[in-house]
This record gives structure tokens, C-alpha cells and sequence, in this order.
């Protein structure tokens, strides 16, 4: 199989050209009209931190590990809820159609921030609370809080945490219910007679029949909304969790090393959404042979 050869247009190389001229016209702008001193060096030690004891991770690069741990565990449980909620959706049950859309519409209506703060204030303190999960937390062994802080967040935080997961979680797997619920209904009507005919049930139906053809076709949906997961992520900032977004504002507010912090934080969120966008489109390839 011969591989395709990348070709460049003209086009290709008037964007190149416009994007380099932007961004020379912004260094020139900030350094010479704003006569802003940059101090990029200073940066590394906030990526990479040298002691006696060798390399550790930077405010930064813990940061970065904190929203790469919450999107991770937001993509998971998002996608298996997002499904249940679709699932629910082309139900031939009123009541669960009804529950499915009440959740979906609500959610999808409310501006993220009200709903950090009503699952934080309202939600999370309460159920941590009532379940006891905190003190459970703090008197459990090292080694089971060293799990925790190494899968979660650290017992002190692990309360904010979970509080920003659930967030997350709500607020994307209600996009996903749709995306899901499109998928199921794009099926055609002979798919589900041909499993009727095999003598499958319904639920034997969706799982070996209507599920797989359905997710082949909202990959790209379902990807582009999971990899938006990684950028909502930032909006759990409000409620101090320590995620990139948060830690560049602490950097900020203490360096006032604008630019370079800003500018860091997002060559990292790049990094980290174009990984899972070459790592979805490596998927579709697989799906397609």
C-alpha cells in the first residue's frame, strides 16, 4: 500500500505566510510598543523543577497532569452515561424517554459556571458529607491515599475533585445523549428487523446489531465531544481545583509573566487535544478496513 504524498497548494502557503505575519506583527507589538521584557527561561522551572533529589514536576506540568486525570476520568464516565441517557432516549417507555429528555434539556440549558456551582455548593459538600467519604479518606492507609492522589486528587483536594468531575460529567454526557441518541435512529429499519428475525431480543438487538454500526457512524461527533471535554475542563478553575487553567492563574498572579504563562498553557492544551484528535482519526482508519 503506497502512502499519499502531502501536497501544498497555493493557498497552503498564503495561510503559512499570513500565519507567520501574525505572528511577527504580535512580537512586535508586545515587545516594542508594550516594551515587554520576555523571559521565557524563567518558565522552564515551572515545567521542570531541579533539586537535589533530580527532576520533579513544575506548578505547570502538575497542572497539566491534574486536567489530563480529570478530562480522562470525564471522557469515561461521560461516554457511559451519555449512552445510558441515549439509550433511554429511543426507549419504548414513556418514563424513560421522559427522564432521559428532562435530564438532557436541563442540563444543555444552564450555563456550565451555574453548574459548577450548584454541584459544588449544593451537590458535592452534601453527599460527601451525608456518605462520610472524607473522614473514610483521611483515615485510610498512606498506600490507599497515595492511590487516591495518584487516580484522583490528594485527600485534602479529593472533595473539589469530585465535585469538577461530576460537573464535567453532567454537562457533557448530555451532549453526547444526542449524539448517541442520532446515531441509534440513523440505523436503518431493515437492521432491526434482520436481529428481530435471528430471535434477538432488544437488548440483544442494540448491543450486537444496532450499538456498533451506530458508534462507527458518531465517532467524529462523539470525539469532537469528548476532546471539547478537555477544553470545558478549565471552567472547574472557579472552584479551585488545581488544573492547568488554575495554576496559570496562580503563576500569573505571582510572576506576572503574562505572555509566557499564557502562552505555555496553551501549547500544552494543544498538545494534549490534537494527541486525541490523531488518536481518533488513527481509530476511524482502523474501523474502516
Amino acid at each position: 500500500m503506497t502512502k499519499k504524498r502531502i501536497r501544498f497548494a497555493p493557498l497552503d502557503g498564503v495561510l503559512i505566510v499570513l500565519l507567520a505575519a501574525t505572528a511577527l506583527y504580535f512580537v512586535h507589538r508586545v515587545t516594542v510598543e508594550m516594551q515587554y521584557h520576555w523571559q521565557w527561561p524563567v518558565i522552564l522551572q515551572y515545567l521542570i523543577r531541579w533539586d537535589a533529589g533530580g527532576p520533579h514536576a513544575g506548578t505547570l506540568t502538575k497542572g497539566f497532569l491534574t486536567t489530563v486525570k480529570l478530562s480522562l476520568w470525564a471522557m469515561m464516565l461521560a461516554t457511559l452515561l451519555g449512552t445510558a441517557m441515549g439509550l433511554l432516549r429511543v426507549n419504548h417507555g414513556r418514563f424513560e424517554r421522559l427522564v432521559a429528555t428532562s435530564y438532557v434539556e436541563l442540563v444543555r440549558n444552564l450555563p456550565p459556571l451555574v453548574l459548577v456551582f450548584i454541584v459544588y455548593f449544593f451537590i458535592g459538600e452534601r453527599i460527601m458529607t451525608l456518605l462520610g467519604m472524607e473522614k473514610l479518606v483521611r483515615a485510610a492507609s498512606p498506600g490507599v491515599q497515595e492511590i487516591l492522589a495518584f487516580l484522583f486528587a490528594p485527600p485534602a483536594r479529593l472533595a473539589g475533585f469530585l465535585a469538577g468531575l461530576a460537573t464535567l460529567v453532567l454537562y457533557e454526557a448530555a451532549y453526547i445523549t444526542e449524539i448517541v441518541r442520532a446515531g441509534i435512529q440513523s440505523i436503518e429499519k431493515g437492521q432491526w428487523e434482520a436481529a428481530h428475525a435471528l430471535g434477538l431480543t432488544r437488548g440483544q438487538q442494540l448491543r450486537f446489531v444496532i450499538l456498533p454500526q451506530a458508534f462507527r457512524r458518531i465517532l467524529p461527533s462523539l470525539a469532537g465531544q469528548l476532546i471539547s471535554t478537555i477544553k470545558d475542563s478549565a471552567i472547574v478553575s472557579v472552584i479551585s481545583i488545581p488544573e492547568l487553567t488554575f495554576r496559570g492563574l496562580e503563576l500569573m498572579s505571582a510572576t506576572y509573566l503574562t505572555f509566557e504563562v499564557w502562552i505555555t498553557i496553551t501549547v500544552l492544551y494543544f498538545i494534549l487535544t490534537f494527541a486525541c484528535s490523531l488518536g481518533v482519526r488513527r481509530l476511524e482508519v482502523a474501523w474502516r478496513k
